[in-house]
């Protein structure tokens, strides 16, 4: 199948801001004791340096939905579902193996938490499971869950219902103990992503229009989806919190476009996936070195996602004893990820910016060469999984 540059740059570019996500979460002062979206709380620039990462998850699910119809348009239904179904439960394994430990640096695992790896993962399998369906149907059943789940909350289950026991992990964050040790914490429910997995799957008929007609069409899906979200969000009354006026102008707009993304609200997706389409239109058939530059890190998404993340992680350890903190009081039980229990440490947000930008030029090399040996390696099947 060949790779398309505008889906590579747009993958790549949500990579990049999203190690300035991680960065902020391991190694910031305010990390652990400061939700960055909190308007009482929080500051402008930390607010936007969260909220433009905002962008990567439906990005990742998205994009992800999208090449999955192009490799099922390439190789067909028989090939398709069986990459699918096996990825996704190689996904699922890598989530709670790999990933988690990645962000606990826990040997025992205490915490077992379910993010947009596993979301992507659950997602493929669904997605295999129906390739038999056109793809306008499923696009028509994730536009369906998109726009409607925002609704589940005010249906009146009864508490102790059967039927809101299994339908709350699937569809918003829940957390229970799958043993005495052990802690299960859905925090990507899965539904509400495969509905955006499905919408990209659904997008991917776009590419096979000629340059001319899907440059025309991204880029008035792109601009819809914005004003749409623009007068829902006036309306104020479904897809989200609704916002309110703040101290100054400034607080009153950053109210207006926090938008929830656990789970990814209706306005989430039509901000962030407006945007996802105004890059891949921005970006269609240019050829720069930005484009090489950015594309390199699209072309190898899970490996930078897993390098970069024990890279980060590995560095905040180092900070915390460069801090003066001793091995002994650096935290790895549930939910520590090594940070100090009740004692101030990490770093400001300017140091933020500069290892984030220090660690994503020293993964450069490293992608380049790994999407390199890709290329050359394509006997190797085992590589299309990593």
């Amino acid at each position: 199948m060949k790779r398309l540059d505008n889906i590579d740059f747009a993958r790549g570019f949500v990579m990049i801001i999203m190690a300035l996500d991680h960065t902020r979460d391991f190694m910031h002062v305010t990390g652990l004791t400061q939700n960055p979206t909190d308007l009482a709380t929080t500051t402008p620039i930390l607010f936007f340096t969260r909220w433009i990462t905002h962008l990567c998850a439906p990005t990742f699910v998205f994009l992800a939905g999208v090449s999955a119809y192009l490799y099922f348009k390439n190789e067909g239904l028989a090939k398709g579902r069986q990459f699918l179904l096996s990825r996704g439960i190689w996904l699922l394994i890598l989530e709670f193996t790999i990933v988690n430990f990645g962000l606990w640096f826990d040997i025992e695992f205490h915490v077992l938490l379910f993010e947009v790896i596993g979301a992507i993962g659950f997602g493929f399998i669904v997605l295999g499971l129906l390739l038999t369906l056109s793809a306008r149907t499923l696009g028509i059943i994730g536009l369906i869950i998109v726009f409607a789940h925002n609704a589940l909350p005010i249906i009146p289950f009864a508490e102790d219902s059967l039927l809101k026991t299994i339908l709350s992990p699937l569809f918003g964050r829940s957390a229970f103990p799958i043993s005495p040790n052990i802690l299960f914490i859905m925090g990507y429910p899965p539904i509400p992503w495969l509905g955006i997995m499905l919408v990209g799957f659904a997008s991917g008929m776009l590419f096979e229009f000629s340059e001319s007609k899907r440059k025309s069409l991204l880029l008035k899906i792109g601009i819809s989806s914005l004003v749409l979200f623009v007068l829902l969000r006036f309306i104020n009354v479904y897809g989200d919190e609704p916002w309110s006026l703040q101290k100054n102008s400034v607080f009153t707009f950053m109210s207006f476009i926090n938008v929830t993304k656990y789970p990814p609200s209706l306005l989430f997706a039509l901000s962030t996936l407006g945007i996802t389409f105004l890059i891949l239109y921005f970006s269609e058939g240019v050829k720069n070195k930005v484009m090489d530059v950015v594309m390199v890190y699209g072309k190898v998404p899970l490996f930078y996602f897993i390098v970069h993340f024990y890279l980060l992680h590995t560095l905040m350890i180092v900070i915390m004893l460069l801090q003066g903190f001793k091995w002994s009081e650096l935290n790895f039980g549930a939910f520590g990820s090594g940070r100090p229990k009740d004692v101030e440490s990490g770093v400001e947000l300017w140091a933020i910016y500069l290892i984030w930008i220090s660690v994503v030029v020293l993964l450069y090399p490293v992608c380049k060469w790994y999407g390199k040996y890709r290329a050359d390696h394509k006997e190797k099947k085992w590589l299309k999984y990593l």
